[in-house]
């Protein structure tokens, strides 16, 4: 009996994909909270927006202003 190798042979081996980013989790516990005194646009002081360079902007605006 031959054995099972599930799963779609179409799609590429998970090493040579380069269209998403995998951060390392982190060795501490962190918690984030939303204060009133964060600002209300989500672009500003934040570290992952730069001078406009977003693919989907609403998209980023719904993660961060939830």
């Amino acid at each position: 009996m031959e054995p099972r190798q599930p799963g779609n042979k179409k799609m590429p081996d998970f090493d040579q994909l380069n269209d998403r980013v995998i951060a390392e989790s982190t060795s501490e516990p962190m918690i984030v909270i939303k204060t009133n005194l964060d600002p209300k646009d989500s672009t500003e002081n934040n570290p992952y927006y730069h001078n406009g360079e977003v693919r989907n902007p609403k998209a980023f605006k719904a993660y961060f202003e939830e």
